[in-house]
C-alpha cells in the first residue's frame, strides 16, 4: 500500500464524515436546535470576553451534546432498519439514546450558566 492510497482513504473518510454532519443537521430538528443555541452561547462567549480555560469547557459541552445527538440519530436509523415494528428492547435502545443526549444537554447548561452567568450578570450591574 503506497502513501498516495492511504491519503485518499483518509480523505475518503473525513467525506464520509462531513457527509454525515450534514445529513444530520438536514434530517434532525433538535441538531439544528443544539447548533442554534451552541452559536448563541459562542456568541455570548465572544461578547463577555470569556478566558480560555471557560471556552474548553463551552467547546466540550457543545461538542458532547452535538456528538451524542449525532450518535442518537445513528441508534435510531440503525434501529429502524433491523426492526420496522414495535419491539421493546428497540424502543428501549432509543430511549436510552435519547437520554444521554437530554443527560449531555442538562451538563451543558449547567456549564453555560456558571461560565456565562457571573460575568453577563457583571456586565448587567454596569453595563
Amino acid at each position: 500500500m503506497n502513501a498516495r492510497s492511504v491519503v485518499e482513504r483518509r480523505l475518503q473518510s473525513f467525506g464520509f464524515a462531513f457527509k454525515g454532519l450534514i445529513q444530520l443537521f438536514r434530517s434532525q430538528a433538535n441538531a439544528r436546535i443544539h447548533a442554534f443555541v451552541a452559536l448563541l452561547v459562542v456568541a455570548m462567549g465572544f461578547f463577555l470576553g470569556l478566558p480560555a480555560r471557560d471556552w474548553a469547557a463551552l467547546v466540550f459541552a457543545i461538542s458532547l451534546v452535538l456528538a451524542l445527538e449525532a450518535v442518537n440519530t445513528a441508534i435510531e436509523a440503525l434501529a429502524d432498519r433491523v426492526a420496522p415494528d414495535a419491539h421493546p428492547l428497540v424502543a428501549r435502545c432509543k430511549d436510552a439514546a435519547a437520554a444521554a443526549v437530554l443527560i449531555a444537554a442538562a451538563g451543558a447548561v449547567v456549564v453555560g450558566l456558571l461560565l456565562l452567568g457571573p460575568p453577563l450578570l457583571a456586565w448587567l450591574a454596569n453595563p
